[in-house]
């Protein structure tokens, strides 16, 4: 689950980047962003399965939305005590 939401927070960050067309070249991305190229690759993928239309623009060097593209996570957390999670899911455990 952390693994999730880490990626969720990357995304997030990405499309802002993207979004203000300020993410430099894939490699200056990378950096900024404290990950490996290929990760940025695969991110960009992940925004693209969304049905995001992004470009790369060598002459900018930027990453832009072709189209308007909006993307929110939102994340909520619930710590529930053993009684609760109990009550919850009919006595098992997941």
């Amino acid at each position: 689950m952390a693994n999730s939401i880490k990626i969720l927070e990357r995304l997030q960050q990405l499309h802002e980047l993207i979004k203000n067309e300020q993410t430099g070249s894939p490699r200056e991305l990378a950096c900024r962003m404290h990950i490996s190229e290929r990760s940025v690759y695969g991110l960009i993928e992940n925004l693209k399965d969304f049905q995001a239309y992004i470009c790369y623009d060598r002459r900018r060097k930027t990453y832009y939305y072709r189209e308007e593209f909006k993307f929110k996570v939102n994340i909520s957390v619930s710590i529930m005590s053993n009684n609760e999670a109990i009550e919850v899911f009919g006595g098992s455990y997941f």
